[in-house]
């Protein structure tokens, strides 16, 4: 009884196998995937040109030019775009191209530049709008003030939204705000711009910071504001806050990873979380125990994307266990785009997108209809030969092929929904190639299993040993392929990663299909009349093979099974 249980039971096998593929039609209705997503060649998308621009007008090194071309690949990669296409033309382009409809904002994000700094804030005041032309009446007294200008209100302490970012960044609650005392008859309302202590401020960086309105469209480059390392400067937020800043006290690079998530204190709104690498933590930890007992808004630690303040947090405690929190008005598209740009560092070189452009599918229908014929041309005659040659057993390799091709096309549509995996044409090769690589597996079983025949064995004792002797060869075959695959979609780039990607796809697949059906439906065959006792049309016809006694079904021994 307990060699009984050594015996296969194929017919659990090919239950889980049916189960398995019922789960996963299950997921691509669940997700409405019902099509697959097509890459450039076959669907269109966008083309940003990016053109480099030096200080002194010369053409970028090459080693710059390299380093940035691999940082947007990598930032288009960490996006979860397939088949885009990053290229340099010339001595100072990058053209990106994205497949897609979401290939503009793709195209958009990567050629920035994403230097983020973190500098302490020295001053913040509210952009006061542009002042009304003023309407003389009766006789202007010398000296005298002309008509009221519109003044917005000082704020000598943080916004409340910085009071939030506060909170967030280190897990207390906001304090309460101060009220504003209102300006009385004899004393005039302060100029918002000056308000505050302006010691130790470069006089040029607060007359910049006076004349700055955040307003204003453009207003970086209206007033020329640059994200010098080593210097002061004045800037503004998304809010309209304007800001004089200190020298910078820790720079992006000293990010060791950045990544999107729900904030935990809140649960609803998307963040940024950065972690510090060891010179980080230990500067971010400085800057963080300085500001922390001053008056605002110097207690306040501004985070700065390529010149622009992204939020600017007020310090309620030192921050020295290595990570921070970019928080704002985030959507989870645009905190996952801010970490992505954050993670893989900031460009050596400042981009000007030349040219935004639509692009249409280089390739079109026809060639897409020409790599489904080929396809299906290749399948058909897979299909004849296994019949011809094989007979009945050759529906084995039809069912396997059909299985195995749902299950592809499962994969396909799963993948693209989930990591936007586009089908390219070069893809398409890539499975068409695959084809032959599955009917090497059965054809491999097949023979083995005559071969076993042939030697007097009896079906389904021959099932069992020329699976044996078969899956170690099926098994190298296909690590060399899946090897062969994982060479060319590491070292090769633009439709060749397609190719390779696809082919390490359906190799696996094969795998799968040829473990959990093939040889678990030859089993069940072997235990029928029709081809236990050699049927002629069977495939295992005694006399067709050789045999010169009849095959007989007898039952598997203990022996044979293990």
């Amino acid at each position: 009884m307990a060699g009984q249980s050594n015996v296969p039971k194929p017919g659990r096998t090919l239950v889980g196998f049916l189960l398995l593929l019922v789960v996963l039609a299950g997921a691509i209705v669940l997700q409405k995937a019902f099509t697959p997503k097509l890459a450039l060649d076959l669907s269109g998308g966008t083309t940003v040109t990016l053109t480099a621009r030096t200080d002194n007008g010369k053409p970028p090194s090459d080693e710059a030019m390299g380093q940035a071309l691999d940082i947007i690949r990598e930032r288009v990669n960490g996006a979860g775009v397939s088949e885009a296409e990053v290229s340099q033309q010339g001595d100072n382009v990058i053209v990106v191209a994205v497949p897609g409809t979401e290939g503009r904002r793709v195209a958009q994000q990567v050629g920035e530049t994403a230097q983020l700094r973190f500098r302490q804030v020295l001053l913040a005041g509210q952009s006061s709008p542009p002042a009304p032309t003023p309407t003389p009446t009766g006789t202007a007294t010398p000296g005298a003030s002309p008509a009221a200008t519109p003044t917005a209100t000082p704020t000598a302490s943080p916004t409340a939204q910085n009071r939030a970012l506060g909170a967030a960044l280190t897990g207390k609650a906001a304090p309460t705000p101060t009220p504003t005392p209102t300006p009385t008859a004899s004393q005039p309302p302060a100029d918002p711009s000056t308000m505050g202590d302006t010691s130790g401020v470069d006089p040029a960086v607060l007359a910049q910071f006076q004349r700055l309105n955040c307003a204003e469209r453009n207003w970086q480059e209206k007033y020329k504001v640059t994200d010098t390392p080593n210097k002061q400067i004045a800037t503004c937020d998304d809010q309209g806050v304007k800001y004089v800043l200190d020298k910078t006290s820790v720079e992006g690079k000293e990010i060791s990873n950045a990544q999107a998530g729900l904030d935990s204190a809140t649960g609803a709104q998307w963040v940024v979380n950065l972690d510090f690498n060891g010179t980080g933590t230990r500067q971010f930890g400085d800057v963080t125990t300085r500001v922390v007992n001053l008056q605002p808004p110097r207690n306040q630690v501004a985070i700065v994307l390529d010149g622009r303040v992204v939020s600017a947090p007020q310090i309620n405690e030192p921050i020295t266990g290595g990570t921070a929190q970019i928080t704002g008005d985030f959507t989870e598209q645009e905190a996952k785009d801010l970490a992505n740009v954050l993670k893989y560092g900031a460009l050596p070189l400042e981009f000007e997108k030349s040219s935004i452009e639509e692009v249409s599918a280089t390739l079109g229908s026809d060639q897409l209809r020409g790599g489904i014929l080929a396809m299906i041309i290749g399948m058909v005659l897979v299909v004849l030969y296994c019949l011809l040659y094989y007979r009945a057993l050759g529906l084995v390799a039809v069912f396997s092929l059909v299985v195995s091709a749902a299950l592809a096309y499962e994969a396909v549509l799963l993948l693209g929904h989930n990591i936007n995996f586009r089908l390219s044409l070069a893809g398409i090769a890539g499975l068409v190639v695959a084809i032959g690589i599955t009917a090497d597996s059965f054809i491999v079983y097949f023979e083995r299993l005559r071969d076993e025949v042939r030697d007097g064995k009896s079906l389904r004792s021959a099932v069992e040993r020329g699976w044996k002797r078969a899956r170690r060869t099926i098994i190298v075959a296909d690590v060399v392929s899946l090897l062969a695959a994982g060479v060319l979609y590491f070292l090769a780039i633009g439709g060749v990663k397609g190719f390779a990607f696809t082919l390490g796809l359906i190799t696996l697949i094969d795998v799968v299909v040829v473990f959990l059906f093939t040889k678990p439906l030859v089993s069940l065959l072997a235990r029928t009349t029709f081809f236990g006792q050699g049927h002629p049309l069977s495939g295992l016809d005694p006399k067709r093979l050789g045999v010169k006694s009849p095959i007989r079904g007898s039952r598997l021994t203990p022996k044979e099974a293990s």
